[in-house]
């Protein structure tokens, strides 16, 4: 017997989706066709935060069931797309390769939600410079003892590093605990060049808050602070994108707010039932995210400054990474035994 199905029109695109009644949020009794019809009333603020970049999906096919539901972290497109979805080929740092979805357009958001799709969790880059970041990604991450309104404290001192800058950062909820900050660059450096200089950015809050901000890598020297995790500005690390729903029981939503709102804004306030209201009023508030474009020259600048002066070089990276040029020893401090590390192992 075949599955029931309806078709949503999107754009032009017929987009067939299937058991559109099956529950995908049992807490709240959110649909399959529920989180296409949130993402359509959300489409022109989803697709601005997907547009041109490789992206990974969050699947669950079996709706959010917690730890004992199935989720799919798809990296290579799922087969059987349409062929107006498009793709972006990338490579990751084992050196394998793989065609991701590329949104070019809402219906391809859609398609992706019919393939059981949640999250949308896009690159840093885009199709056209893929080994070039044009987006550098502040992460506040509270660690245990922490939480959101630890994380807004926080934000306030990024705000204030970049306009020391001169750079535009556009905070959003993370959907969880935690804030992410996005400023627009410009592609011209790689991946490593970009991480060290959210590196030097995360060592500058840090500086300005030491007991409110940790840039240390290893959770057992992080204390109850926030952690500034420049590693997700490394490549093939993803963050969930402006908009996109979370895998929580309650459907949270990743939320743009503005700088203004900061002080009042808390991360349960948007979710699958309450951002496309808030949409519906404001339209998209990162709407001139793409015209405000920073170089990230300043950065690297005080990324020198630091090794020269402080002696803070590289940080690790993450363990699925080959060893990088100039990483210390990729070893928790309290398991590390100076006597068997040399000049060469740093």
């Amino acid at each position: 017997m075949a599955s029931p199905f309806v078709e949503v029109e999107v754009e032009g695109r017929t987009v067939k989706v299937t058991n559109p009644d099956r529950v995908y949020f049992p807490a709240i009794g959110a649909t399959k066709l529920d989180v296409v019809n949130y993402y359509l009333s959300v489409g022109e603020g989803i697709v601005r935060a997907l547009y041109e970049r490789p992206c990974m999906l969050h699947r669950y096919p079996d709706g959010v069931q917690g730890v004992e539901g199935e989720k799919i972290y798809q990296k290579r497109i799922p087969k059987g797309a349409p062929d107006w979805v498009q793709t972006a080929e990338v490579s990751f740092p084992s050196g394998r390769t793989a065609d991701e979805l590329c949104v070019t357009e809402l219906g391809s958001v859609a398609w992706a939600v019919q393939m059981s799709t949640v999250e949308f969790h896009p690159w840093h880059t885009r199709r056209g410079a893929v080994e070039n970041p044009d987006e550098l990604r502040i992460d506040l991450d509270p660690q245990p003892g922490t939480g959101f309104a630890e994380a807004k404290q926080v934000a306030g001192i990024v705000r204030e590093v970049l306009d020391d800058l001169g750079a535009v950062g556009w905070p959003k909820t993370s959907g969880n605990r935690g804030i992410h900050i996005y400023v627009r660059i410009r592609p011209d450096y790689g991946f490593r060049e970009v991480r060290r200089a959210a590196l030097a950015f995360a060592r500058e809050v840090e500086r300005r808050a030491p007991d409110q901000v940790t840039t240390a890598w290893w959770k057992e020297e992080r204390g109850e602070r926030i952690f500034v995790d420049f590693n997700q500005n490394a490549k093939d690390r993803t963050i969930a994108a402006a908009y996109s729903l979370r895998g929580f029981a309650h459907a949270p939503a990743s939320a743009p707010f503005t700088w203004d709102e900061l002080p009042d804004v808390e991360t349960a306030d948007f979710d699958i039932n309450t951002l496309p209201k808030r949409f519906a009023k404001l339209g998209d508030v990162h709407a001139g995210i793409d015209e405000a474009v920073f170089g990230i020259e300043p950065l690297l600048e005080w990324s020198a400054r630091d090794e020269a002066d402080h002696g803070q070089g590289d940080a690790p990276y993450p363990p699925n990474y080959p060893k990088m040029p100039g990483e210390p020893p990729r070893v928790q401090p309290s398991r590390m035994n100076a006597a068997n590390w040399t000049a060469d192992d740093q």
